[in-house]
Formats: structure tokens, C-alpha cells, sequence
């Protein structure tokens, strides 16, 4: 499996060449970049350019970018409305899939392979209205990204709208071959159970969130601090999805001591043999 690191690790910090370089020292052949404003301020031309640079000049792959998940630079803690394409609101609908496309022009500059989309919120359900406006927006946000050269990857939450064979009944009926997966493996295990979920997806995942929790909340712990069998996991994710990339994905509030998170990246993969 290709070894990636989610920024989201470093996500209240500006993302700059340091922190790109520190992911490369600690064993990480790609990155898939966090669009937050606070840490990548992708509405910024100097900002996405000194990425740019970078990764010109450098191994490091951007394999992937996260669609942003609020508008602001303080992850809606002010009252911005979260980027949410399956709301019930049509205003709110074309706002979230205007402020998606707006980081996917990095694209340009940035040659990310994929998109990450979240479906909805924790509390979103399922329903006839929930298919309708899935298939638009991963159709409109496809169209939008198929020039970038650019591959849209609808994730599994925690919600009712995204479980393992909802987001099957989205794409089987939208017939969008074109979309595939990013399996999370944490909000997995919180709901379905990791091996439901890889039987459902199948080869429709394309990458894989990594990280750990106790099975009740979404904590984005190191793997290992939580709950899940990573040695069964392990084996099951190498045997089923080999070609999967295994995208680590740690919450930024942990306090790891600067020197210890290169030592932890690397032991998190080992997780998965």
C-alpha cells in the first residue's frame, strides 16, 4: 500500500514546505492535503503556489486533497455553516459545492489524483431526497473535476446517508463508474464493522483513512491507542485492497511532542503490515 499522511494531523498550523518535509522524513511517499483555510488557504494564489513549488522540487506525491468541511478559518466555531451538498436547503447545497470547487481550482497548480467528499453531516439521513442530491453533487463536482484530472472519492461517515451500501445504492444507481470510495476505516469500525465494509465496497476503494478510536467516538487516535485489531485489519486490507492507499489520518489535538511523530508515523503503517 502506498504510504500517505493527512495534514490533518498539523491542521491548526499553516501548511508550509516544513511540514511537508517532516511527512517525507517520516516515511510518507504522499500527502492528502487538509482544505481548511486556517491551515490551507486554497483561496490563496501566494499560498497554493509555494506549495506548488514545492512539490515540483520534491518526491513527495499530493496524492489526494480533502474537500473542505466549513467555508471559514475557524471550522465553523464562529456560526459558518458547515459545507454540507446533501442539505436540505438549495442555497445551502450550491454554497457547499461552490466552496469544493474553489479549493479544486488548486488543481491547476497542484496535481492532486483525488478528491475526499463528505456526504452529509453526523446527523444526516437516508432518503429518496438524500440519493437525489448525492447524484448531483458528485455529478456536478465529477464534471467539474474531470478536466483537473482529478477523481472524485465519496467517503464513509458516521451517518445513515454514507453506511457501506448506501454509498453502493448512490453510485450503482447514478451509475457513476467513475467515482470510487475512501474507506474510513475509524468510522467503520464505529458503525458497520471494518470487515462489512470492505465486503460491501470492494474494489471500489481507492484509499483507506487510517487511524483508531474506542467505538463510540470519532477520535482520530494513533493506531493502537483504540480498540480496532489492526493485525486482523491488516490482513484483511493487504488481501482485499492491496493497491488501496493507506491515508493517515490523526487528529491534530493529540499533543504529540514534535520529535515523537515521525517515530509514530512509521510505526502506523507497520500496523498494517
Amino acid at each position: 500500500m502506498q504510504r500517505v499522511l493527512s495534514t490533518h494531523l498539523f491542521l491548526t498550523q499553516r501548511l508550509h514546505p516544513g511540514l511537508l518535509e517532516l511527512a517525507g522524513r517520516s516515511g510518507a511517499q504522499a500527502v492528502e492535503i487538509f482544505a481548511a483555510r486556517q491551515h490551507f488557504d486554497y483561496t490563496s494564489r501566494e499560498h497554493v503556489q509555494e506549495l506548488r513549488e514545492w512539490f515540483r522540487a520534491n518526491p513527495i506525491e499530493p496524492f489526494s486533497l480533502h474537500a473542505p468541511m466549513f467555508p471559514d478559518r475557524e471550522m465553523g466555531r464562529a456560526g459558518a455553516p458547515a459545507v454540507n451538498v446533501i442539505h436540505p436547503e438549495k442555497s445551502r447545497r450550491i454554497d457547499a459545492m461552490d466552496e469544493i470547487k474553489r479549493a479544486l481550482e488548486a488543481a491547476e497548480q497542484i496535481p492532486f489524483k483525488h478528491l475526499i467528499v463528505h456526504l452529509g453531516e453526523r446527523t444526516d439521513g437516508w432518503s429518496q431526497r438524500t440519493i437525489e442530491y448525492a447524484l448531483t453533487a458528485l455529478e456536478h463536482l465529477g464534471a467539474f473535476a474531470k478536466p483537473l484530472g482529478v477523481k472524485l472519492l465519496a467517503e464513509n461517515l458516521t451517518n445513515d446517508a454514507t453506511t457501506p451500501e448506501h454509498l453502493m445504492t448512490i453510485l450503482d444507481l447514478g451509475h457513476l463508474d467513475n467515482v470510487g470510495v475512501c474507506l474510513d476505516v475509524g468510522h467503520a469500525h464505529m458503525t458497520v464493522g471494518i470487515p462489512e465494509a470492505v465486503s460491501v465496497l470492494g474494489q471500489r476503494i481507492a484509499s483507506l483513512h487510517v487511524h483508531d478510536n474506542h467505538g463510540t467516538r470519532d477520535e482520530h487516535l494513533w493506531p493502537g491507542d483504540g480498540t480496532i485489531d489492526w493485525k486482523a485489519t491488516g490482513e484483511l486490507l493487504n488481501a482485499s485492497v492491496p493497491n488501496a492507499a493507506a491515508v493517515l489520518e490523526v487528529h491534530y489535538s493529540l499533543g504529540d511532542a514534535p520529535g515523537e511523530i515521525p517515530g509514530k508515523i512509521q510505526a502506523s503503517w507497520e500496523k498494517l503490515g
